[in-house]
């Protein structure tokens, strides 16, 4: 087995506690003195480094306040030789897989060498003060990964802050030390969502899926592209295999191996179809076949990327949350932020188009009002690439859409006339396009504020049929929702005033009506395309605005440049 791989790690770390527990260490030959200069030195010279990037700057730091308060005597090792609580460290350090991330992170092969050789009484005050300082440095890291991620959001594009002032990795060290609960003080610096939890046992499972063979399933007879239910197929025992081991097709009772491509496995590719964002029509065409033959290697680091990202969930208040995940074309609205076991007001949404300039932000707000009726106040870059391009030759398109135009927010009066200084007054932006309320506005009726700097929001639609597609990137970049009186009831429960009969009537006015909501709602537009749903099922989602690939490349750009340990190289 390779010695780096995350088993083989693990298995060093075991050897290491057997070394600790069974060992004759002679640390007290070592000048404690010594070693207390040798960690003033390296801690020391670690927070000098004016050119370090913001994250080892912030880890020279915890570092410095964890040695500090005690003149900088060694944390992990006492005259005796090492602590009790080393071992755990170190085995915790080698299960970070478990957790998404990487055990070579932390130089945990290095650390388990390292201490094993001092517990074997090759020791040396220079050797114990790095080792110390390491370790002291790559728990810090590890805390420091599991709560805030490995990368900021803004690597891979997202518009969220994550950071929580009242995160102290150094004081979460301080607590593991005092108490010896390592795994306690890790447990603390993760995410505490059910759904980070349930990620954490798909991974798992997906792991021990990766230890098989998964090559790919044969192809459909000769003339076709797709297996239809009933079809003679000589790949629907392999498919029968493939669905038991990805839990859409129960193991038991098995049936004898058969050619035909039957009812009971139409059944199953449908579930499997519902789990990875496809028509669930229970016909096996490529899309479908090729997310059938997608190693569970894969998805396994697709559910690594989205741990990662849940690491990067701002701080949320008490109270009521809106939560829409693009890839899942999904909104949820919640009682109470990831309350375990709860059943959320659930819906379809249309998210932005996939190109650049369309897709919707990833970003946290605040839902603060609802308007009712509201004018639809057009955005300069769909007047300019796609109103006036038709005006350009239809001059009755604004009359037949509702649409006027609008200066400082009132309607020109009279009307200016669709000549080249109007145009051109509007292609500059000193004129604008408004819909006006009624059954053609775009919004649908509503639209629920959430203030931020790009102008994003939700609203409703006429267009409903475009809830029944399974990809749902249409729009400009706003969120349509499916059912926006449910989701205006959600926002105005604690109105009894406001029925869902006066919401209806407000919704098709002529007249817009703008409703304070009680207090703010938290909103998050977030992005994952790996989910494990309340019913347990592993979801596995396109990747349609391309962020899993932007945060593959940012994750390698971290590694090959920084790491816990990048300031302390190996003892010769």
């Amino acid at each position: 087995m390779p010695r780096g791989s995350w088993p083989g790690i693990a298995a060093l770390a075991l050897a290491t506690l057997f070394a600790l527990s069974t060992g004759v260490s002679r640390a007290a030959d070592v000048d404690v003195a010594q070693v207390q200069r040798g960690i003033r030195t390296l801690v020391g010279g670690a927070s000098s480094l004016g050119a370090q990037r913001a994250r080892e700057r912030s880890l020279a730091a915890a570092t410095e306040r964890s040695y500090e308060p005690g003149g900088y005597a060694p944390l992990w090792f006492t005259s005796a030789g090492a602590g009790p609580v080393v071992a755990s460290a170190i085995a915790e350090l080698a299960a970070a897989p478990s957790r998404g991330l990487d055990a070579r992170d932390y130089a945990t092969e290095w650390l388990a060498d390292e201490t094993r050789a001092i517990a074997e009484g090759r020791t040396g005050a220079d050797r114990i003060a790095r080792v110390d300082v390491a370790i002291t440095k790559a728990l810090l890291g590890y805390l420091t990964d599991l709560h805030d991620g490995r990368v900021a959001p803004v690597a891979s594009g997202f518009r969220i802050d994550a950071r929580d002032v009242r995160f102290d990795a150094a004081e979460l060290l301080r607590d593991a030390l005092a108490t010896g609960r390592v795994r306690a003080a890790i447990a603390a610096a993760e995410p505490s969502l059910p759904a980070y939890e349930r990620l954490k046992g798909a991974l798992a499972r997906y792991r021990d899926l990766a230890g098989g063979s998964w090559p790919p399933l044969p192809e459909p007879p000769p003339g076709t592209t797709k297996i239809v239910p009933g079809a003679s197929y000589a790949g629907a025992y392999a498919l029968r295999e493939r669905l038991v081991l990805l839990g859409d097709l129960s193991a038991d009772p098995r049936p004898a191996p058969s050619p035909r491509y039957d009812a009971t496995l139409v059944v199953a590719v449908k579930r499997f179809q519902a789990r990875h964002g496809l028509a669930e029509d229970g016909i096996v065409g490529r899309e479908t076949r090729r997310e059938l033959d997608v190693p569970p290697a894969r998805r396994a680091r697709q559910i690594e990327l989205a741990l990662e990202r849940l690491r990067w969930l701002p701080p949320l208040p008490p109270g009521p949350v809106i939560a829409i995940n693009v890839p899942s074309y999904r909104l949820w609205a919640f009682d109470a932020p990831w309350a375990p076991g709860a059943s959320p007001l659930a819906m379809r949404v249309i998210v932005g188009r996939a190109s650049a300039a369309m897709q919707t932000p990833i970003f946290a707000s605040a839902m603060r009002a609802i308007e009712f009726s509201p004018y639809w106040n057009v955005p300069q870059s769909i007047v300019r690439n796609e109103i006036l391009p038709q005006l350009r030759h239809d001059a009755e398109h604004l009359a037949r859409e509702e649409m006027e135009i609008v200066g400082d927010g009132a309607a020109v009066s009279p009307p200016a006339p669709l000549d080249a200084t109007t145009l051109a007054r509007l292609a500059s932006g000193e004129l604008r396009i408004r819909q006006r309320p009624g059954p053609k506005n775009a919004l649908g009726g509503i639209k629920f504020v959430l203030p931020n700097a790009m102008s994003i929001y939700l609203h409703g639609t006429p267009a409903q049929e475009l809830f029944r597609s399974t990809r749902r990137d249409f729009s400009h970049g706003c969120i349509r929702v499916e059912d926006p009186l449910a989701l205006a009831g959600f926002a105005l429960r604690d109105r009894p005033e406001w029925t869902p009969e006066r919401m209806r009537e407000a919704m098709t006015t002529r007249e817009p009506l703008t409703v304070p909501l009680p207090w703010p709602i938290a909103v998050l537009i977030f992005y994952t395309t790996a989910i494990v749903d309340g019913a347990g099922r592993a979801l596995f989602l396109p990747d349609v605005y391309g962020y899993d690939a932007r945060l593959e490349r940012a994750l390698r750009a971290r590694a090959a440049t920084s790491g816990p340990m990048a300031s302390m190289p190996a003892v010769k």
